[in-house]
């Protein structure tokens, strides 16, 4: 049950998305269970683990080449790696280390610098590229202006002609409601990222909470991923049974990507596909395709 006294910030968004993940609890299943596959197949790609990482940027702070160091990392683990705010100089290292990379561009004011962004990350050979949305307005209704770039929302018309300018499939972040969801899939884009931007906004509703009502807007005709929040692998099995397809994990890298670099970042990604299998194992869930939502109980208090 929640429990707000405990909580000296109600407000706090990622207060309020832990208390979530931890409202959520698990049945076991163990009759006809078997050693479960944690394989991710995505836009025609095999990969280990449903996890990945986060759209991160500017990581020199806590590792130099932090941003090369946590794509090389996520190649190791063969998992799928994001990037988040760059130059083009970052963007071709970290497509070097041999990463399969989603690129993610902010809402820029200028449309023109998000159609040469989109170019530039297919002339790096990412796998899929997609915009940022929840960065168009600050806290004070005004728009948004990201390390002195202008940022402003973006109409479906405008979505639907990014979208347009790509083969490759274009992913929207920041989805955290079925009408967006529908308009999403009017647009036409190959993917959403269900998220409130680590709180970008007091009082968001946790990601796991409206997934279930994305997911069924979805209706599996895309790929849907969740962040925000996700530090195990049973934070990660329940954002798949609840309905997504890959979950990305961020802030909980960083402190093994500040001791040990890339390596820090793989033994990540494995520990935590470890906790994911284990919990499987033991919900009879013999892969992806098949995590049963039953196995999800509620606590009372929410």
């Amino acid at each position: 049950m929640r429990d707000m006294e405990k909580n000296s910030k109600p407000w706090d968004s990622n207060l309020i998305t832990r208390e979530y993940f931890d409202s959520l609890l698990v049945e076991m299943r163990h009759i006809d269970a078997a050693i479960p596959s944690t394989k991710l197949e995505l836009y025609g790609e095999t990969f280990d683990t449903p996890i990945m990482m986060a759209a991160l940027s500017h990581l020199d702070n806590v590792r130099e080449n932090g941003m090369v160091e946590m794509a090389k990392g996520a190649h190791a683990a063969n998992a799928v790696n994001w990037a988040g705010m760059g130059d083009e100089a970052e963007l071709e290292a970290i497509t070097a280390t041999g990463a399969r990379t989603i690129k993610i561009i902010k809402p820029y004011a200028d449309n023109d610098y998000i159609f040469r962004k989109i170019e530039h990350a297919e002339r790096c050979g990412v796998m899929a590229v997609g915009i940022d949305l929840d960065h168009a307005f600050s806290g004070n209704g005004r728009y948004d202006v990201v390390l002195g770039d202008e940022m402003r929302p973006k109409s479906l018309t405008e979505l639907k002609e990014f979208v347009k300018s790509t083969k490759l499939p274009f992913i929207i972040k920041g989805v955290l409601s079925e009408q967006d969801a529908y308009k999403v899939l009017e647009a036409g884009v190959k993917g959403i990222v269900v998220s409130h931007h680590h709180g970008i906004m007091n009082y968001a509703v946790p990601p796991l909470y409206i997934l279930p009502k994305i997911a069924k807007v979805i209706n599996k005709q895309i790929p849907i991923f969740v962040d925000c929040g996700v530090v195990s692998g049973m934070d990660v099995f329940k954002a798949l049974a609840l309905g997504a397809d890959a979950v990305s994990a961020g802030r909980v890298i960083m402190e093994p990507l500040r001791k040990n670099g890339s390596e820090g970042v793989k033994d990540q990604i494995i520990k935590m596909t470890e906790e994911l299998t284990g919990v499987m194992a033991r919900t009879c869930s013999k892969d992806l395709n098949h995590i049963d939502p039953s196995v999800i109980w509620q606590r009372n208090g929410w």
